[in-house]
C-alpha cells in the first residue's frame, strides 16, 4: 500500500511539475519584412538566428517568425501571432503608421511590445515599450558631414528610400550634414530601397545632368543599381557614391580602397536580433528593458572596414 501511495504521489507531482513547466512556456511572436532586398534579407536572417539561439538558452521559448510583404499582409500576419496566444511581439513594420492599429491591439492585452527601426509618427509608449533602431538621422549627417568636407562645392543627386518617416528623418539629416557648405543638391528620387528601382532613378539623372559630382544614396542595395547605371553609360565625372547600411559588398569596396565607394556608414540589419534578445530578458530574466535603444550610424573607412565586415553574412 505504501508503494502503491508514493507512486500516486510521485505521478501527481510529476503532473502538477508538468503543468508549472507548461505554464511557465512563453512565446515570442516576431513580424518582420519580407527579404525584399538585401537590408531586409539581413533582417530575416538575423531574426532566424536569433530565434534558433534564444530557444536553445531558454527551454521554454518558443519564437515564431513571420515575414510579410506589405502593411496589409502585416497586419493579418500579427493578428495571426496574437491569436496564437504570444506573450510579446517584436515589429519591424514595413510601413509604420498603417500598422499602428494592429500593434495597439496587441499592446492593449497587456502583451509586451518591441518595436524596432521604422518608428510610426507617434512613437511613444502608447504604442511599444521598446523601441530599438539604428540612427537614422546620424546616417543621413554622417553621409552629409563627409561629403561636405571632401567635396564642399559638390553636385549631389540623391536616390532616397520610400516615403515613410525613417526616410525623412535621414533627408533632414543629411541637410544638416551639408549646411554651410557649398554643397548644391541636383535632385531627389525615390528608389524605394531596391537596386533595380534606383539603376533606373540613377539613369534619369544622367540623362538629365551633364554633370553630376556625387551621389548619395539613403542604402547599399540602391548603390548596386546606381554604380550599374554610371558604368553603362561610361560616365567618369562622378566622383564617388556614398551609400549606407554597411552591406558586405559594400564594406568590402572600401576595404579594397574603391574610389567611387571611399566610404559607407553603417546601419545594421542585426538590430532586429537586439531587440528580440532583450524582450527575451524582460520576460525570462525580469530585466528591465523599457525604453529606447539608439545604435551608432559609424562612418566606415579603410582604416576600420575590416572591423565591420562579414563575408558569410547575407548582407
Amino acid at each position: 500500500m505504501r508503494k502503491i501511495l508514493l507512486g500516486l504521489a510521485a505521478v501527481a507531482l510529476a503532473a502538477t511539475m508538468g503543468t508549472a513547466l507548461a505554464q511557465d512556456k512563453k512565446t515570442i511572436g516576431v513580424s518582420i519584412p519580407a527579404a525584399d532586398h538585401g537590408w531586409t534579407a539581413g533582417v530575416v536572417f538575423h531574426a532566424e538566428r536569433v530565434a534558433k539561439k534564444l530557444m536553445e538558452e531558454y527551454p521554454n521559448l518558443n519564437v515564431v517568425v513571420k515575414t510579410s510583404p506589405d502593411p496589409a499582409s502585416q497586419a493579418n500576419a500579427v493578428q495571426d501571432l496574437e491569436t496564437q496566444g504570444i506573450d510579446a511581439l517584436v515589429i519591424l513594420p514595413t510601413d509604420p503608421d498603417p500598422l499602428v492599429s494592429a500593434i495597439k491591439e496587441v499592446k492593449a492585452k497587456g502583451k509586451f511590445v518591441a518595436l524596432v527601426d521604422r518608428a510610426p509618427s507617434t512613437n511613444d509608449d502608447s504604442v511599444r515599450d521598446l523601441y530599438v533602431a539604428g540612427n537614422n538621422p546620424a546616417l543621413g549627417e554622417v553621409a552629409g558631414k563627409y561629403i561636405a568636407a571632401t567635396t564642399p562645392n559638390a553636385e549631389v543627386v540623391i536616390v532616397r528610400g520610400m516615403p515613410i518617416p525613417i526616410d525623412q528623418q535621414r533627408q533632414d539629416g543629411f541637410d544638416k550634414g551639408i549646411a554651410g557648405s557649398g554643397v548644391k543638391i541636383l535632385d531627389r528620387q525615390f528608389g524605394n530601397w531596391n537596386r533595380d528601382d534606383a539603376f533606373k532613378v540613377m539613369q534619369d539623372y544622367l540623362t538629365k545632368y551633364p554633370k553630376i559630382d556625387v551621389v548619395w544614396a539613403q542604402d547599399d542595395d540602391m548603390v548596386v543599381g546606381i554604380l550599374e547605371a554610371i558604368e553603362q553609360a561610361k560616365r567618369t565625372d562622378i566622383q564617388y557614391v556614398v551609400g549606407g547600411a554597411g552591406s558586405k559588398d559594400m564594406i568590402k569596396k572600401v576595404m579594397d580602397g574603391d574610389k567611387m565607394v571611399p566610404v559607407d556608414v553603417l546601419y545594421p540589419p542585426a538590430m532586429v536580433g537586439t531587440a528580440m534578445e532583450l524582450t527575451a530578458a524582460q520576460l525570462f530574466d525580469q530585466v528591465p528593458v523599457h525604453g529606447t535603444y539608439i545604435l551608432d550610424a559609424t562612418l566606415v573607412t579603410k582604416d576600420n572596414a575590416a572591423n565591420y565586415h562579414f563575408p558569410d553574412s547575407p548582407f
